[in-house]
């Protein structure tokens, strides 16, 4: 942890709904006017698409077919954590992006499945996040929570997760539904070693929870929609929180935990910002007053 350099993490697995999360993050960052730097958990995949292929053959041929970006050999999670630790103490670090479709490859000018070049992070950063698979992942060798101030997991369950990812894998990527099942059933070993355990390190959890039935996620014709769903939201350290206050400005949700309050689906956006905005915004108060970026761009617009 940093209190000059301070870094959040959002955790998931594919098709949580991450990208959603770090939506709600960039309107509080935009609003508030602060300046971060964004780190995408598929730019410290190990390899490209096609050598992903390649190296998932040879490992099958090995009698391993469980070989997944889930699991830590797939991943550079000793130089993301160098990042996080490098970030926390003087405000720099390098990262790159993971091309996923042609939509991407006209922006980062890099053909689909490859990565860009890496870049340094600007100067001016006054905050990291990160999304993606291992923002608070603990192995023997790497030890990622520990550098991380803020640590959100985001953790539907599991049938509603498959679903989204089944329809988003579908929809916008093209893979048939036989090649996806697949996917689930080879990640699955090292989705439970590898990411269930995250969320007992997260100091906040928002785990949606469908109101509609999901039993067979693989005949699903539509993805829940937020107003049928709850979300429930679990803190670690409840200490502090004004669930009281929470509960008020939330129409409809009640605490169902000491340390859970149920949310309605639809008002999800709403919470998030609710809940966050005073957290970053001590993070922030925090790195100011301890020197970090904030303060030199303060200081900077005063002499200007």
């Amino acid at each position: 942890m940093s209190t000059r350099h301070p870094i959040i993490s959002v955790t998931g697995s594919s098709g949580a709904g991450t990208t959603s999360v770090k939506k709600t993050f960039e309107r509080i960052f935009n609003r508030e006017g602060l300046k971060a730097s964004f780190i995408e958990g598929d730019a410290f995949h190990a390899y490209d698409r096609m050598e992903m292929k390649r190296v998932m053959a040879e490992e099958a041929e090995k009698g391993n077919h469980h070989f997944s970006h889930f699991g830590p050999n797939c991943n550079l999670l000793k130089e993301l954590e160098e990042v996080f630790r490098q970030f926390g103490e003087n405000g720099t670090g390098k990262t790159r992006h993971y091309v996923h479709d042609e939509d991407e490859a006209e922006l980062y000018g890099s053909p689909p499945g490859t990565f860009t070049d890496w870049e340094e992070i600007p100067e001016d950063t006054e905050l990291l996040f990160y999304e993606g698979l291992h923002g608070s992942v603990v192995t023997d060798e790497v030890n990622l929570p520990q550098h991380c101030d803020l640590k959100i997991g985001v953790v539907p369950v599991v049938n509603l997760e498959w679903i989204q990812k089944i329809h988003r894998d579908n929809l916008d990527r093209g893979y048939s539904h036989e090649v996806i099942k697949d996917t689930i059933l080879r990640r699955m070993p090292d989705y439970l070693d590898y990411i269930c355990p995250q969320f007992s390190q997260t100091d906040i959890n928002f785990q949606r929870v469908p109101t509609v039935d999901t039993s067979n996620a693989f005949i699903a014709r539509w993805i829940p929609t937020p107003d049928e769903s709850m979300v429930d939201n679990r803190y670690a350290k409840p200490r502090g929180i004004d669930f009281p206050y929470l509960i008020s400005m939330i129409e409809n949700s009640h605490m169902s935990r000491a340390n859970s309050i149920v949310i309605p689906g639809g008002k999800m956006d709403l919470a998030m910002q609710l809940i966050l905005t005073p957290m970053i915004l001590q993070l922030m108060e925090r790195s100011r007053r301890a020197g970090g970026a904030r303060k030199k761009i303060q200081a900077v617009q005063r002499s200007a």
